[in-house]
């Protein structure tokens, strides 16, 4: 009995420094020396402290910032509770929300498109019929998308450059030197990272 459970134990132990230790550390190792901006987080830092990722979404609402997806994580942008709506293309409550019921305690109101379009066209003084980047009405999977499209970009830099007493032309130009093309030419479309570019507006380049 002792002498079947010996071999077991040693591979046991063998393949637990394996995978356990060694792997991880020449992966460490490696992403450390090949990739150590995308190892550590994408951090973006600014006069030495970190504000934030250029993987995660975070709130912006002030007219002088571009604005990210809507998000459904958490309460919005909550970094510890990714996740979507999970609500289907044709769920009346996605596309035309709901209101909050006073019966009950917990806020249950929820912004559809309808909402969002409406406050979209609102925040960037657009027409009421004015049609509207998908991004820009919709929340992505994780609720945390950091990248906005180049339509979406565009339909809010008037407003950024009346708030910030900009010319339009200049919000134009930082918005094509940010632009991120497709992956490999063919895949996703032209985006922009919504913190990188608005850490660039306020750097004035």
């Amino acid at each position: 009995m002792l002498k079947e459970l010996i071999p077991a134990i040693r591979i046991t132990l063998v393949l637990a420094l394996l995978t356990g230790l060694a792997f991880p550390l020449l992966i460490t190792v490696i992403s450390q020396v090949i990739f150590p901006d995308q190892a550590n987080g994408s951090l973006l830092r600014k006069d030495g402290k970190v504000i934030g990722s250029r993987l995660i979404a975070q709130r912006f609402e002030s007219p002088k910032y571009f604005h990210p997806r809507p998000s459904a994580a958490g309460s919005g942008y909550a970094g510890e509770a990714s996740g979507g709506t999970n609500l289907g293309p044709t769920s009346s409550k996605l596309i035309m929300g709901i209101a909050d019921d006073p019966a009950t305690k917990a806020d249950e109101s929820f912004a559809g498109i309808k909402q969002l379009a409406e406050a979209y066209r609102k925040d960037n003084q657009l027409a009421v019929d004015a049609p509207i980047p998908v991004d820009a009405v919709t929340r992505s999977g994780s609720g945390l998308d950091p990248d906005i499209s180049e339509d979406n970009a565009m339909l809010q830099a008037p407003r950024i450059a009346k708030a910030r007493g900009m010319s339009a032309q200049t919000v134009t130009e930082i918005i094509r030197k940010y632009k991120t093309e497709r992956d490999l030419g063919i895949l996703g479309e032209p985006r922009l990272n919504v913190l990188t570019i608005n850490m660039a507006l306020d750097n004035g380049k």
